[in-house]
């Protein structure tokens, strides 16, 4: 039986910070794309790769917004971040904290549970990410924001690549020939360029890479269950 089929097989979103770039918005967001549902979406960030020239000053700007977020019940209108969907969840986040650390990176915020239970794991910081560890590798799906440096256009853009998913990725930068290098560049069905937030019903949703195949919303969704016919009227 030959069957048609169409897959979205989650990600792991890279979120660039040019030298270039509004901080203040990439910060915000930042928060959008990384701890919207409580980092639990398949479009969510799990790398961040920061310019060096602006490393500091972002990380120190994502800090003080991090700590301001409200960590509550999901039904709490006043709530920013809401517990994890299980402790299994909330386990897998601290193991990436715990291996990220053990392997030279830096607790800035965050990094533990919090006192109302085994689901809610504190908005979290990390700095001095490296390829080679988990967070970079696996998905977290939780509210861990892991952040590296990169030199210059050529290494972002190859750090963005270095893994075998595409389904989403961001990057902030007021320089339009660099919009459209980067956005080209990039191996992502779905890219956000100074904007943190990319799901829409009219527009397109997939990867490429191992994050799927086909298309789902917006009319390129509509091809999935349709097959074309071919007439030749002599």
């Amino acid at each position: 039986n030959v069957q048609k089929i169409s897959l979205e097989l989650g990600g792991n979103a890279p979120f660039i910070v040019f030298d270039d770039a509004d901080l203040d918005a990439a910060v915000e967001g930042a928060i959008l794309a990384k701890f919207r549902n409580t980092g639990q979406t398949c479009v969510c960030v799990n790398r961040f790769y920061v310019q060096e020239a602006v490393h500091d000053a972002f990380v120190a700007r994502l800090k003080q917004r991090i700590e301001s977020m409200r960590l509550g019940d999901g039904l709490d209108p006043d709530t920013d971040v809401a517990p994890l969907i299980d402790e299994a969840a909330a386990d897998k986040v601290l193991s990436h904290v715990e291996d990220a650390t053990r392997h030279g990176a830096t607790l800035v915020s965050g990094g533990r549970r919090d006192e109302r239970g085994a689901n809610y794991v504190l908005p979290t910081l990390l700095t001095g990410i490296r390829q080679s560890m988990r967070v970079t590798q696996e998905e977290t799906f939780g509210p861990l924001a892991a952040i590296s440096s990169f030199r210059d256009e050529a290494e972002a853009i190859a750090l963005a690549n270095d893994t075998p998913f595409g389904l989403a990725a961001y990057f902030y930068s007021e320089n339009v020939r660099r919009v459209w290098r980067v956005a080209e560049g990039i191996e992502a069905g779905m890219i956000g360029i100074n904007a943190g937030l990319i799901s829409n019903a009219a527009a397109p949703f997939g990867g490429v890479k191992a994050s799927g195949l086909g298309r789902e919303g917006g009319s390129e969704g509509l091809d999935e269950y349709l097959e074309t016919k071919y007439l030749l009227m002599g």
